[in-house]
């Protein structure tokens, strides 16, 4: 399968590059910058591609609360353009999108069908795009995530490698529970519901895909720590103790069971994933 890719030094982007079973072609800013929605379109419209998988968006949610207008433009406006264009040439489309869709409250995983309330602009932008994706009409999957990690690009697990070595403790917002997903299974996820979709469009629609088990940040810190033999003490906050500008959701968790049933793909285990992680990056 030939698979164009939107995003190429983004965490899945990347992966995806890397990954074997498809021949990639990413787009950076300079081929398709999602700030022209057009431009999107066209790179679709030209594309020697079986599927299209948008990795790219914009991600700095705190910075999206004073450019909402912005975020919007590259999370809804983009992928809609290229989501059309899709659909014109009959190509599955795969928009990765987020938890931050949902308000956080409770302690019960989300379903794909849960009523949307985002907290934030950052995840107003994403839920934008995903109306605007499935009003494209063309085969498609909407494939919310969370927590990303990898051994590329700015993360949590890189943050706190950081952190952890040049600090004795950290204090770490422990109320905040959601599933620290590796970019790698994320991009194998991709391409996996990329096949399916191109032989049973029927299957499009929206899906959760996070890596178990549930964890806290200061939880999934401490794990960073022990794995990296590092001796930074974590004390646990509230989040209330860590203002951003952006309200960030308390409940993360994401039912990933019709992911499963329709594509197969069951849920990783972050913790294998973040073995590789450190490995790569010569920490553990």
């Amino acid at each position: 399968m030939r698979l164009l890719v939107f995003g190429h030094s983004g965490q899945v982007a990347t992966e995806l590059r890397r990954q074997g079973g498809a021949a990639v072609t990413a787009l950076g800013r300079a081929d398709a910058d999602l700030s022209d929605p057009e431009a999107c379109a066209r790179a679709v419209d030209t594309a020697k591609a079986d599927a299209v998988i948008n990795a790219a968006a914009w991600t700095a949610v705190d910075k999206a609360e004073a450019e909402e207008h912005a975020a919007i433009v590259i999370n809804a406006e983009a992928p809609a353009a290229m989501a059309r264009a899709a659909a014109a040439r009959g190509l599955p489309f795969v928009q990765i999108s987020t938890d931050y869709v949902f308000p956080g409250t409770g302690a019960a995983p989300w379903r794909p069908g849960d009523a949307t309330a985002p907290l934030n602009a950052y995840g107003r932008s994403k839920r934008l795009g995903e109306e605007r994706v499935g009003a494209a009409g063309g085969p498609h999957a909407i494939l919310r995530t969370s927590w990303v990690v990898s051994a590329h690009g700015a993360n949590f697990v890189k943050t706190m490698l950081r952190l952890g070595a040049e600090r004795e403790s950290l204090s770490i917002v422990a109320d905040q529970i959601g599933g620290p997903t590796p970019a790698a299974d994320i991009a194998h996820a991709c391409r996996v519901i990329a096949e399916h979709l191109a032989r049973a469009p029927d299957l499009s629609g929206t899906y959760h895909f996070a890596a178990a088990p549930e964890v806290s940040w200061a939880d999934f810190a401490r794990e960073i720590f022990v794995r990296a033999d590092l001796t930074c003490a974590v004390a646990d906050i509230p989040t209330a103790e860590y203002p951003t500008p952006a309200r960030r959701p308390l409940n993360s968790r994401l039912d990933c069971s019709a992911t499963a049933t329709a594509f197969g793909l069951a849920r990783p285990d972050w913790r294998a994933g973040l073995g590789d992680i450190l490995r790569e990056l010569g920490a553990a």
